[in-house]
C-alpha cells in the first residue's frame, strides 16, 4: 500500500492515470505527448505507477499498451476511505461480458486488470469454471447453467429466472487460460457481444489473474465496475470462504 501512496504523491503520474481512465490501452508515444517531459520521464513515471501494480501493460508487436488497474486503488479506499465515511468496505476487479476468439490478429484489448488472490491455481481454475462455484460469488445471479467447454454455453441466471448473461469458451487451456464469448443480455436482447480473457499464473501460495476484455462495444463501458464487483467477490470467496454479492 505504500507504493501505492508513494505512486500518488506525483502530479505527473497523476495526470497519467486520469489519461487512462478517459482512455484505456494507450501507448507510450501517446502518453508522452501528454506530459512535458522526456519519453525517458515517461517511462520512468510509468514504471512507478507499474510497481505499484496500478498500470498493467499487454504488448502487441512493437507496441506496449498502458491500461488503469483499479484493484489497488479500490483496496486503498475500502481499507482508508470507506471506513472513514461509514460506509461497508468491499469491492475489487470487474465485470465479466465478451466473445473471444484465439486470432494472432487480434486487436490489442480494451480493458486489462490485473489482481492477486491467495489460493491455489486448482481453486481459481475450478472458481471459474464450475457452475456452482460461478454462482457462488457472483453478485448478482442465483445460478449458472451449462458447462464450461469449447462448443458449450453458461449462462447467469437472475433470481427472476431471467439471462443476465451468456458465455461460449472458444479456447480453453486447463488451469492457465479461458478464451471466451460474452453476450450481455442486462444490456437489452440485441445488445452486441465482446470477447475476453482469463489468464491465471500461480505464484507460490498466490495466484495472479489477468482479465482482458476485447471490443467493447459503445454505451457497454460500463462493464468495468461490474468487473470489480465479480472479482472483488471472488477473491473474498476464495481467500474467506464468503463472497460480496453487492447490488449494482
Amino acid at each position: 500500500m505504500d507504493a501505492v501512496f508513494k505512486a500518488l504523491a506525483d502530479p505527473a503520474r497523476r495526470t497519467l492515470l486520469d489519461a487512462l481512465r478517459q482512455k484505456d490501452g494507450q501507448s507510450l508515444q501517446e502518453l508522452t505527448e501528454l506530459l512535458d517531459m522526456t519519453r525517458f520521464g515517461v517511462m520512468k513515471h510509468l514504471g512507478v505507477l507499474e510497481d505499484a501494480g496500478l498500470v498493467v501493460t499487454h504488448k502487441k508487436g512493437r507496441f506496449k499498451y498502458h491500461y488503469l488497474n483499479a484493484v489497488p486503488l479500490q483496496q486503498t479506499i475500502d481499507r482508508w476511505i470507506e471506513p472513514m465515511r461509514a460506509r461497508p468496505a468491499a469491492r475489487a476487479v470487474l465485470d465479466l461480458k465478451t466473445t473471444l476468439e484465439r486470432n494472432n490478429t487480434m486487436t490489442k484489448p480494451d480493458f486489462v486488470m490485473q489482481t492477486f488472490i491467495r489460493c491455489t491455481q486448482d481453486a481459481l481454475w475450478d472458481a471459474l469454471t464450475e457452475p456452482d462455484s460461478l454462482a457462488a460469488y457472483h453478485f448478482m445471479c442465483d445460478r449458472v447453467e451449462g458447462e464450461a467447454k469449447v462448443g458449450g454455453e453458461l449462462s447467469w441466471v437472475l433470481p427472476d429466472g431471467n439471462k443476465m448473461l451468456s458465455q461460449r469458451p472458444t479456447l480453453i487451456e486447463p488451469k492457465t487460460r479461458i478464451e471466451a464469448s460474452f453476450e450481455p443480455h442486462f444490456f437489452g436482447p440485441d445488445a452486441p457481444g465482446s470477447r475476453m480473457a482469463f489468464i491465471i499464473e500461480a505464484q507460490g501460495a498466490n495466484c495472479k489473474l489477468t482479465i482482458e476484455h476485447y471490443d467493447i462495444p459503445d454505451g457497454q463501458e460500463g462493464v468495468a465496475e461490474g468487473w470489480a464487483r465479480l472479482a472483488g467477490s471472488l477473491k473474498s470467496w476464495l481467500e474467506t470462504g464468503t463472497p460480496m454479492k453487492m447490488a449494482m
